[in-house]
C-alpha cells in the first residue's frame, strides 16, 4: 500500500501543480507542451528513457502520452506491478507533470483496468490547462467508434458540450480510428461528433509511425514510437516524440527526431580544442600518393602517421579504409592500439585501376571524453607533378605567350569532389630562369562577351571573376603565397600561413611584385606574368621540387577548375612543381 499512497500523493501533485498555474494569472500564451509515443511493442531498451531525457531539457509546461507505455498483455499481477515500477521510474525524471492515456498494452482486458488505475489513474478523463481543454479518451480495448461503450460516449459528449467555452480543445486517444475512416473518406462517429463541439486538434499513437491530416479544420496528428519496435517512415523518421506550441493564432506541432535535443555540455570548449586537433593530427600523412602527369600513380607506398594524445586513455580500435571502384590497398585494415602518448608509422600501398579521384578516406575512432568517441576521417593526399622548363630566353612580357619554351601545359582539371571539370578548355604553363618564375595561362571562352572582369583595384574581389589562382609554397616552410589574376590583369594576393592552433591565416597586407599583360581573342583570353624568385623566397634550380596548387574560375558557367583536390590552402595537400 506504501507504493499506491506514493502515486496518489505524486497525481495529487500533478493536479495542483495545473491548479497553481490557472491561478497565479499566468500569461495564457504560449503554451508548449510534449508528446510521448509508444513506448511498448517490441519496445527497444533505452529509446524511450533517451527521449525523456530530451523532453525534461526542453522544459515544456506539462507532458502527454498516447498509450502503451507497459508491455502488458497480460493477467498477471505481479508482471503488471513490475513493468508499471520500470515505466513510472523512468517518467519520475521529468520535473513537470505527466498526463497518461492508456493503450491497448496498458489496458488489454478488462481485468488489467484495475493496475492501470492504480499506476496510471482513470482510463479517461479531461482538465484544463489555462484557457486550453484537455480530453484523455479510452480507445484501448475497442477497434472502431462505433464499438465504444456507451457510457464513456454520453461523457465524452457531456465533456465537450461543458467545454466550449475553452479557446482550443485537445483531444488524445491511443488508437487512430481517424486514419482508417476520416483519412480515407468514409464517415466516422467521433470525427461528427468532434466537429459539432469544435475540438481544434486530435493526438493518437498505436502504429508507431507519424502522419498527420486536416480534416474539417481539425488537425489529427499520429504520433510515431517513443521506443516501440519501428521501422523508418518515407522520410527516415524512427523514434521521435512531438512538440506541441499553442499561441493565440493556431496550434503548432513538431516532430522531434529523437537525439535532435542535446545537453547544454554536450561539447565543451576544451572537448572541441581536442577533437579539432584529433583531426589534424591522430592521422597524419608524412608522404602523399605520388602521380604523374598522366595521373598514374608513380610511388603507391603513402606512410601515415597515427597518434594518440591522451595522458591516461589508450586507444584502441581498426584503421579502416573507403575505396572507391578500381582502388585497392595493402594492409586494407590495420588493428591500432597505442598506449598514451605513443605514435605508429605504418605504410600503406596503394594501387587504382580507374583514376585517382575520389581518393581513399581513411577512418579511425577516437575516444575525446568520458563516454564519447569521435570518427576521425582523413582523404589520402595526392602529390601530381607539374613540370617549370627552363626559359631558353627572357621573355617579352606581352599576353601572347609567343616563346618557344611555354611548352608542357597542365591541362586536366577537375571540380571540386573530383569529377571531370565541366568548364572550357584551359592550359596552364611555368618556365623559370636564374632570377624570375613565369606564369602562363590560356583560358578558353566560347563566349568572350561574357567574361566578368570588372575589378580594377589591388586586393578587390578578383577571385569573385573570371580569373586564375596559384598557390605557391617554394619551401619547406609553412606558407602558401595565394595570387589571382583576371582578364583585365587585376591582382588579388596574400601570404597564407599556419597560425598556433594549425589553422590557416591570410595576411592580406603582403603583396608581391609583378610584370603583368593580359590579352583576348575571339575565344579565349591570356594571362603572362613574371614574379621574382626573391619575392617568393625560392630557388629554382634544376630538379628542385616546390609545392603547387593552381585554377581557374569561368563565372558564365558558374565553375572552378582545380588542378589538384581538395584545395585547402594547407601546404601538405599541394602537388609538385619540378624544377627542369
Amino acid at each position: 500500500m506504501k507504493k499506491v499512497f506514493t502515486y496518489l500523493i505524486i497525481a495529487a501533485a500533478v493536479i495542483t501543480a495545473v491548479a497553481m498555474a490557472e491561478d497565479c494569472g499566468l500569461d495564457k500564451y504560449p503554451v508548449r507542451f510534449a508528446i510521448l509515443g509508444d513506448r511498448t511493442g517490441g519496445h527497444v531498451a533505452d529509446i524511450y528513457e533517451q527521449c525523456v531525457a530530451e523532453v525534461e531539457r526542453l522544459k515544456p509546461d506539462f507532458v502527454m502520452t498516447v498509450g502503451d507505455q507497459i508491455e502488458g498483455y497480460t493477467l498477471d499481477t505481479n508482471t503488471l506491478n513490475n513493468e508499471w515500477n520500470e515505466y513510472l521510474n523512468i517518467t519520475s525524471r521529468l520535473t513537470m507533470p505527466i498526463y497518461y492515456t492508456p493503450g491497448n498494452h496498458d489496458i488489454t482486458f478488462d481485468g488489467m483496468l484495475p493496475q492501470y488505475q492504480r499506476y496510471a489513474g482513470k482510463p479517461y478523463y479531461s482538465f484544463n490547462y489555462r484557457n486550453l481543454h484537455f480530453v484523455i479518451f479510452d480507445n484501448s480495448r475497442w477497434e472502431e467508434g462505433i464499438a465504444i461503450p456507451q457510457e464513456q460516449m454520453d461523457w465524452l459528449t457531456d465533456d465537450l458540450a461543458r467545454s466550449q467555452s475553452a479557446e482550443y480543445t485537445l483531444v488524445f486517444s491511443h488508437k487512430p480510428f481517424w486514419y482508417e475512416t476520416i483519412a480515407r473518406g468514409k464517415p466516422d462517429t467521433l470525427h461528427a461528433l468532434f466537429v459539432r463541439f469544435g475540438v481544434d486538434a486530435v493526438f493518437t499513437g498505436h502504429y508507431h509511425a507519424y502522419f498527420s491530416g486536416l480534416y474539417d479544420g481539425i488537425k489529427y496528428t499520429g504520433v510515431g514510437s517513443s521506443g516501440g519496435s519501428t521501422e523508418p517512415g518515407p522520410t527516415g523518421l524512427m523514434y521521435h516524440y512531438v512538440w506541441v506550441t499553442v499561441n493565440d493564432r493556431s496550434i503548432h506541432i513538431a516532430p522531434i527526431k529523437m537525439s535532435s535535443v542535446l545537453p547544454w555540455d554536450e561539447v565543451t570548449a576544451e572537448e572541441r580544442s581536442f577533437v579539432y586537433d584529433l583531426g589534424r593530427n591522430a592521422v597524419k600523412f608524412v608522404t602523399p600518393l605520388e602521380v604523374n602527369s598522366q595521373l598514374a600513380i608513380s610511388n603507391g607506398a603513402v606512410t601515415v602517421n597515427l597518434n594518440n594524445p591522451h595522458d591516461e586513455t589508450v586507444l584502441e580500435d581498426t584503421l579502416r579504409w573507403n575505396l572507391a571502384p578500381g582502388w585497392s590497398v595493402i594492409p586494407a585494415i590495420l588493428p591500432v592500439r597505442l598506449e598514451p602518448g605513443d605514435t605508429l608509422m605504418a605504410v600503406f600501398n596503394f594501387s587504382s585501376s580507374d583514376g585517382i579521384y575520389p581518393v581513399p578516406e581513411a577512418s579511425l575512432t577516437i575516444p575525446y571524453g568520458k563516454n564519447k568517441t569521435t570518427l576521425v576521417k582523413k582523404s589520402l593526399i595526392i602529390g601530381r607533378e607539374a613540370v617549370c622548363v627552363a626559359a631558353a630566353q627572357k621573355p617579352k612580357i606581352d599576353g601572347k605567350l609567343n616563346e618557344s619554351f611555354w611548352s608542357e601545359p597542365e591541362t586536366i582539371f577537375f571540380n571540386y569532389d573530383g569529377s571531370p571539370m565541366n568548364g572550357d578548355s584551359t592550359w596552364f604553363y611555368f618556365a623559370h630562369d636564374a632570377k624570375y618564375l613565369y606564369l602562363g595561362a590560356r583560358c578558353l571562352e566560347s563566349r568572350p562577351s561574357e567574361i566578368v572582369a570588372n575589378v580594377k583595384v589591388r586586393d578587390g574581389a578578383v577571385n569573385g571573376e573570371d580569373c586564375v589562382g596559384y598557390f605557391i609554397c617554394p619551401s619547406a616552410r609553412d606558407t602558401v603565397y595565394q595570387i589571382y589574376f583576371n582578364p583585365l590583369g587585376t591582382i588579388f594576393d596574400q601570404l597564407l600561413a599556419k597560425d598556433e592552433t594549425g589553422g590557416i591565416k591570410g595576411d592580406r597586407k603582403w603583396n608581391g611584385q609583378y610584370n603583368v599583360k593580359t590579352s583576348r581573342s575571339d575565344n579565349y583570353w591570356i594571362l603572362e606574368a613574371r614574379v621574382p624568385l626573391e619575392v617568393l623566397g625560392g630557388i629554382a634550380e634544376p630538379g628542385k621540387k616546390w609545392k603547387i596548387n593552381f585554377r581557374r574560375k569561368q563565372r558564365r558557367l558558374d565553375t572552378v577548375a582545380d588542378w589538384q583536390v581538395p584545395i585547402d590552402y594547407d601546404p601538405e595537400t599541394l602537388g609538385f612543381l619540378l624544377m627542369k
